[in-house]
């Protein structure tokens, strides 16, 4: 086996074909910038947001009115995580495995794991970001969803709380755990019975493509969140905290609250306000757009349970940035270097080789960042 890459580069995209039919929940959900340019732990990368000009009355004449000009926004997205998965090989080891194609089979597949670790990190990366950067949940903590039949109440009443905060409709994702995507194939009839879904898609490969509005999505990287110890937490504000207001002072209480636990007070139990930020002293922050109603002072607030989520959020509420590993200037003690892009998910995996005192060691190696731009764009649905 070569030293140099060129000779293990059909290695490399067959073990890329593989990883990129394994897609998870997240990734093909949220607005991807995803390039071969570098980055390093720590830096901002400010990924572009192209907007059309306001909206103007179409009036015949000679030439088009003098509009369009716009401002690019962005948004600016932290690289938290910079991590690689390393695969050595000494000569008696490759020796051992022979050379009539075991060993390209091998490396193929650890290649494809190699992957796929960076792909489950950032999986659960986002997960962790979405949970964390919700408006507003519903349903019951510890109450798997769509557990009565024929009832998509669940999935209506997430939908219910992006369309009360004005977020855009034309590409909802709707990501969800394992217990409830059970739930969904299990219990809901109306999603496999052929006559009644107009498709065989549920009854035969256990997924339908769109429910209410929703792309439905499955992910293993959504994992149960303990809420906060918080408790006796009553509202601090003689007028009454307004409308719209995403801080929340307290006096009194003890205990803590985390972020992406959910919590109520007594004049708005309706409601269920994510909080964005762990509490370290006084306010609470919960996410944008704020209170719906006014908490009035002394209102004691509640910490709501430990749940698993379901997601509910438009793509461009959520932003992935992936970029290959900052390098020295001049350089490492690479021997060789490729990038290959994943033609599904858009993400580019960075191969390097190591030559060593008789043996090799491949890299593959990414990193990335993860941020929720609008908040109001996303809810929890509780499980």
């Amino acid at each position: 086996m070569s030293n140099t890459l060129t000779g293990i580069t059909p290695v490399l995209y067959e073990a890329l074909n593989v990883v990129a039919r394994e897609m998870v929940g997240f990734i093909p959900a949220v607005s991807r910038d995803a390039s071969a340019e570098r980055a390093a732990v720590g830096q901002t990368v400010r990924s572009p947001i192209g907007v059309s000009g306001a909206l103007e009355d179409v009036t015949p004449g000679a030439v088009p009115a003098d509009s369009g000009d716009t401002t690019v926004g962005y948004t600016d997205v932290l690289i938290v995580s910079s991590k690689a998965a390393p695969i050595r090989w000494s000569g008696e080891e490759q020796r051992g495995v022979g050379t009539n194609g075991t060993l390209a089979n091998i490396m193929r597949d650890q290649f494809v794991d190699g992957m796929r670790k960076l792909v489950n990190q950032i999986e659960v990366d986002i997960a962790l970001a979405v949970k964390k950067g919700s408006s507003r949940a519903y349903g019951t903590a510890g109450t798997t969803p769509f557990a009565t039949a024929s009832d998509l109440s669940d999935i209506a009443n997430a939908r219910r709380i992006l369309e009360d905060n004005g977020a855009a409709i034309t590409d909802l994702q709707f990501v969800m755990n394992s217990a409830a995507m059970a739930n969904l194939r299990g219990k809901q009839s109306l999603l496999f019975k052929v006559n009644e879904a107009g498709s065989s898609d549920m009854l035969r490969d256990g997924m339908t493509d769109r429910l209410e509005g929703f792309a439905l999505r499955n992910s293993a990287g959504i994992v149960l969140h303990t809420h906060g110890s918080g408790t006796g937490y009553l509202v601090n504000n003689g007028a009454g905290i307004a409308v719209g207001a995403t801080s929340i002072d307290t006096d009194t209480g003890s205990g803590t609250i985390l972020a992406g636990d959910f919590i109520t007070y007594a004049a708005d139990t309706a409601n269920k306000y994510v909080v964005s930020a762990d509490l370290s002293t006084t306010p609470i922050v919960v996410n944008k757009p704020g209170l719906k109603v006014i908490a009035p002072d002394n209102n004691a607030i509640t910490v709501g349970g430990s749940y698993t989520g379901n997601f509910a959020f438009s793509r461009n509420a959520v932003v992935l940035v992936a970029r290959a590993p900052a390098l020295p200037e001049g350089g490492d003690s690479a021997d060789d270097r490729m990038t290959i892009t994943d033609p599904i998910s858009g993400l580019s995996f960075e191969v390097s080789v190591y030559r060593q005192y008789r043996r090799v060691k491949y890299e593959v190696a990414m990193a990335w960042g993860v941020a929720v731009v609008k908040p109001e764009m996303v809810a929890t649905l509780l499980g």
